[in-house]
Parts: structure tokens; sequence; C-alpha cells
């Protein structure tokens, strides 16, 4: 392949370093997979609506969120077990966000301790929990808080592992199981078994600690089930532990919505996981417009994005900042470092294309006047937009 020049060319190049078994991890979904089906397709079903003879000579991708400046409205969203990737990925994946300028959410389930990253990444760094035992999560809040995170989210979807099929049928998992079938396609992938010789299986580091000593923890933490019994009740026991910002993510509903900031979150994350849980739920864009206009706080998204263009949609219809997944994991498993960077020059330089074509010089001037989803008749409404003429034209 010639130079990569989108997300889509990152993942042929991801497929071809890894081996079978870690790409499905990586790419695969729940059950049939048509949430990862739906969540592009959602995507795809939103057309632009532009606006012409709009000075669009400069264009401006920069934002803010809860009162901090963002180069670009992206978040590096929190995935599990990147140090399987590429060596050290959450921490490729904190330097990259440092470079450029946004946030990165650092998952329970990384391969690399909050502590680490915290010492490898000057950038504003977001902490994901997973309640797997509340004891636990106690702890990792506390460590969170130590080590200057800014940001806690709490993961609301995951009650109950998703059945991901091509996990189980590959057998994955940590720790890794061998077979001849998986010494011959690691054979296969020379580059990527190199890395894994060199630095080693990595483990899942925030549960290698000290602090976790209690045989009923070391039980939770080995068969990684959550606490499926945690509720609403619990969501106060969570904001009074920690002090600075709390989403809540995993959200598809409005008064789900409502209901965290009523008791305590600062914003929410509207996810269904990638398409890695509940199979059939709805994409997080389609609850997008009616949760943002019910809510007076953040409202974030998450899942199928690959395009600068999606990004543009989700901010037009509602959304403070997109949480990128699968799209960086691409790049990391490309090529490290540098397909990480690649991958968000690709996207910046996208949204402020996109920006562009429909004649709108800021992400912080859009609004859903940018965007269509309805049909012929939209344009008989009386509350359509109408030309007015300003003052000089009169």
């Amino acid at each position: 392949m010639s130079k990569p020049v989108n997300v889509a060319d990152f993942r042929l190049l991801a497929k071809r370093r890894l081996p079978r078994m870690v790409f499905d991890y990586l790419e695969g979904g729940a059950e049939d997979e048509l949430g990862l089906k739906h969540n592009r397709q959602v995507f795809e079903s939103v057309r632009f609506q532009p606006r012409r003879l709009v000075d669009v000579s400069k264009r401006s991708i920069e934002t803010t969120l809860f009162g901090k400046p963002l180069r670009a409205p992206l978040v590096i969203a929190p995935t599990g077990l990147n140090g399987i990737l590429w060596p050290e990925g959450d921490l490729v994946l904190a330097r990259a966000a440092e470079k450029f300028g946004i946030p990165f959410a650092l998952s329970t389930a990384s391969t690399a301790s909050l502590e680490a990253v915290a010492k490898a990444s000057g950038g504003e760094l977001w902490f994901q929990l997973y309640v797997v035992h509340r004891k636990l999560a106690e702890l990792l809040v506390k460590r969170a808080l130590n080590a200057g995170y800014t940001t806690l989210i709490l993961t609301t979807d995951v009650g109950v592992n998703g059945k991901r099929e091509r996990d189980i049928r590959n057998g994955f998992g940590l720790p890794m199981s061998y077979s001849p079938k998986t010494i011959l396609d690691g054979a296969l992938h020379p580059r990527w078994s190199f890395d894994l010789v060199r630095k080693g299986v990595p483990q899942l580091a925030n549960f290698a600690s000290d602090d976790v000593q209690d045989t009923e923890l070391q039980a939770a933490l080995m068969s990684r089930q959550m606490d499926a019994s945690f509720s609403w009740d619990d969501l106060s026991w969570l904001r009074s532990l920690w002090p600075h910002k709390l989403l809540i993510k995993g959200i598809s509903r409005p008064d789900d919505a409502e209901r965290c900031i009523a008791l305590g979150a600062d914003g929410v994350i509207l996810s269904n996981h990638g398409g890695r849980q509940l199979d059939s739920a709805i994409a997080p864009l389609e609850a997008l417009e009616p949760t943002a206009a019910r809510l007076r706080a953040p409202v974030l998204l998450d899942s199928g994005i690959r395009r600068g263009s999606d990004v543009v949609k989700a901010l037009a219809k509602g959304a403070s900042a997109v949480l990128l997944g699968r799209a960086t994991l691409y790049g990391l498993a490309a090529d490290g470092a540098r397909g990480v960077d690649a991958v968000l020059e690709i996207m910046k330089d996208e949204i402020e294309r996109t920006l562009a074509q429909i004649g709108c010089p800021s992400v912080s001037k859009l609004s859903k006047d940018y965007v269509w989803t309805g049909n012929s008749q939209e344009f008989s409404r009386v509350d359509a937009p109408r030309y007015e003429p300003d003052v000089m034209e009169k």
C-alpha cells in the first residue's frame, strides 16, 4: 500500500500486521455484529446542508470543554489491552494526545498502570472506571486522584460482558493461551511476534498492585466479572469519592442522562461500547439530539467515528466533543506512535475541510442547521430557517 490517506487505510495495515486473533479482538463486536454496522449506517445517513458565500478562508477546530481549551474536539477513548496491539500502547496514545492538545482516557483494563501513564505524559488525563468490586473501585479512584487525573469516567454498559463470538472462537484472553493454530498465526506475523517477545506478554497493569491483596478481590480480578449490582443508589457514593469532573459513559436515553446530572455527574458520554456489548442497541448518534436538548451539561459521544465529517455531524447535532476508539487503535496497531499521529492529523484535516465545504468557519458555530435528515417537506415547515436581509442590504 502507498501512503495511507484515511482511517480505513490504517485499518488494512493493522490487519496485515496483527495475528487474526488479535485483530479480531480489536475489530470485533457482539454476537452478529449488527451494532458495528448500524453505528456506521447512522453516520452515513446524515447529510450536510451547506451554507454558501461564507468566508471560510480561516477555520478553527479549537474548542473548550469544562472551561479548558482543546486544540480539536477530540478525546482518545478508553480502550483495554492496548499493549497487545503495540508495545506500551497506552503510553503511546497518551503522548499523542498530549502532543495534539486533547485529553487521553485510560481504561481500567489498561496494560500500563495509572501511575506509569501519568509519569509518561504531561497532558490532560482521564480515567475510566469499571466497577468490578467496590473496594477495588475505591482503590482505583484514589490512585487516579493521587496521580493527577482530572476526570473520572464511570462506564455503565458492562453489567455483564458482551458475547464477542470472535474472541470465543479464537480463545482470546489474558493470560494468552497458545495452540498450534495461534503459534502458526504468530509466525506468519513476525513483526508483531518480535515485539511481543522483546517486550513480553502485556498484563492488566492496574490489577498488579500491592493494594490488591484481598483474596476476594483477586478472585474478582481473575474472572474479570463486573459488579452487576451497581445502580443509581451507588452513583452518589462514587460522586463522594471523586472531587473533580465526573462523566457517565454508556448512556443511550435522555431520561437516564438527566438523572445522571441530577445525581451530580458533570456530563455524559453517549455510547454503545462500539457495538461490543448489546448487539441491537441504538447508535449513540440517534440519541444525541434529544439528549443534548434536555441537558445543560456537556454531552460527548463515541462509537463508529471513522471520518472528520463524522465528528462534524456529531458536533452539529449537539455533541461537545467525540471520543476516538478504533480509529486511533488502527493507527497504533499499524505503526505505533507514527500511526496514531497520522490518524489524528487525518481527522483534524478532515474536520477542517468539512467546515470549509459546509460554509462554517468554526466548530463553535456548528448547529443542526448544517445537517439534513428530513425530506423535501422540510423546506415548507413554518419553523424552517428563513432568509432575513441584514441592515446593509436593506
